[in-house]
């Protein structure tokens, strides 16, 4: 315990940057799912095709493939890019930049299909309601699918939000100085790698308490009026 304290302030600035990431990375995540949600739901042929594109190619390969190949592939391009046209010169892309877009585009794909699912499970009789009554389609959205969507999604995105809590840890591959980059620094350094191991999963298992607590309780508020048989 006494290494523990000794390094407590490397372990909770690599817990604010866990944190931070997998925020960012939501944020990227449910625009990328909202927008392949809405796409995979049109009337546009081609819409339809480029989401079923995404969610496939990006399901398809490995987190930790993409995320090496956005944060070197993209550099290495940028790079030579800038060289040819001379519009900019040497450019290092951000470890926090590159692993939160690369997730968030990850979980985008899951939440694609999370977000389908939630709007098709609305009775189609309530929207067409909705019209009937004269409402514009920013109320019916507002007042009658958000709800209901969040509610419906909730399961699948709570599911989708811990594993991409987890997957944040890959980010430490290329040099992101979050917990479990931290946890393994110090574990290393002096040579108690097991302690610092054990005090990133008590971490982990903490943030994945308070998640799941605050899910709970946006549940029961999307879920007041609601009778459950």
């Amino acid at each position: 315990m006494d290494l523990i304290f000794e390094y407590q302030s490397q372990l909770i600035a690599g817990t604010i940057m866990t944190i931070k990431l997998a925020l960012a990375s939501l944020v990227v995540a449910l625009f990328f799912g909202l927008l392949g949600a809405w796409a995979k739901l049109s009337s546009n042929r081609l819409a339809q095709r480029l989401a079923g594109l995404y969610t496939t190619i990006v399901r398809g390969i490995p987190d930790l493939v993409l995320i090496l190949l956005v944060f070197y592939g993209g550099q290495v391009t940028l790079n030579n890019i800038g060289a040819a046209t001379g519009l900019w010169g040497y450019v290092e892309v951000s470890q926090f930049v590159a692993g939160a877009g690369t997730i968030g585009v990850i979980f985008g794909a899951y939440f694609t299909e999370t977000f389908r699912g939630a709007i098709m499970a609305i009775p189609h009789g309530q929207i067409e309601a909705g019209i009937s009554c004269g409402m514009p389609r920013s109320l019916i959205f507002r007042h009658i699918i958000w709800p209901q969507m969040v509610r419906f999604a909730l399961p699948g995105f709570t599911n989708n939000w811990l594993v991409q809590l987890k997957t944040t840890a890959l980010v430490s591959v290329i040099g992101l100085q979050d917990l479990v980059y931290n946890a393994f620094t110090a574990g290393r350094s002096t040579d108690q790698l097991f302690t610092f191991m054990a005090a990133a999963f008590v971490i982990y298992l903490v943030l994945t308490g308070i998640s799941d607590l605050l899910l709970r309780a946006l549940d029961r508020h999307y879920s007041r009026g609601v009778v459950r048989v």
